[in-house]
């Protein structure tokens, strides 16, 4: 027996390229829409049906998508967040990593590059395009040139912790991080909850290069 499909929210105010991300989601059998929003006002609502995955404009009506993303994060920890929008400079790409974005296309992405990017953002990748991944590369080099900076024994991350996050940095979920270590769910969520509270971020993308920067991480 198959197993369910996952769910999918989406907030678009362009009726066209929602009308477009809704056929990509419902055109296949393993992803399912939960629902719709066109404004920031209407998207927590969206929220209640707990999708595993929200697909999110930035530029809408009533502000920026970006602004959404933290309170995602913060009511489903587990729910990953692909961002789709026509904006490819730099201020916006680093911005949606700083908010907790969990994966970063471009509206002129073809269907099949937007499917594999909604796939493989639910399997704990990261899927940047191409003209946003050179503003990702520099995040990442930048702290080649900073010193290592002082931490507080609160601060320092366990190193179980830090095997949980190499295997967040290999692409892997949840589930089976939790496998490869050995360790239930909850106990993998407990962890998460401990390193988002020590690096003070709200995403496995931006854990990551943040126990990076602060050297506690090596890729």
């Amino acid at each position: 027996m198959s197993d369910a499909p996952r769910s999918i929210a989406i907030l678009e105010d362009d009726p066209n390229v929602a009308r477009h991300f809704r056929e990509i989601v419902e055109g296949v059998p393993d992803l399912g829409l939960v629902g719709m929003a066109d404004c920031l006002a209407d998207a927590p609502a969206l929220l209640d049906f707990g999708p595993d995955l929200f697909l999110t404009d930035i530029g809408l009506p009533d502000g920026s998508g970006l602004t959404f993303i933290p309170g995602i994060k913060a009511r489903l920890p587990e729910c990953r967040v692909l961002v789709i929008t026509a904006f490819g400079d730099r201020d916006t790409v680093v911005s949606a990593l700083n908010a907790g974005a969990d994966g970063y296309l471009l509206k002129d992405s073809s269907t099949a590059v937007i499917l594999d990017g909604i796939r493989a953002t639910l399997d704990g990748g990261a899927p940047i395009s191409p003209s946003a991944a050179v503003y990702l590369l520099e995040r990442l080099r930048a702290p080649e040139a900073e010193a290592a900076p002082d931490l507080s024994t609160d601060e320092r991350l366990t190193p179980r912790e830090v095997e949980l996050l190499e295997l967040f940095a290999r692409g892997q979920s949840y589930k089976a991080a939790g496998r490869a270590l050995g360790i239930s769910p909850l106990t993998v969520g407990n962890h998460v909850k401990s390193i988002y509270r020590k690096l003070q971020v709200h995403s496995r993308g931006e854990a990551v290069y943040e126990a990076v920067r602060r050297r506690q991480l090596s890729l």
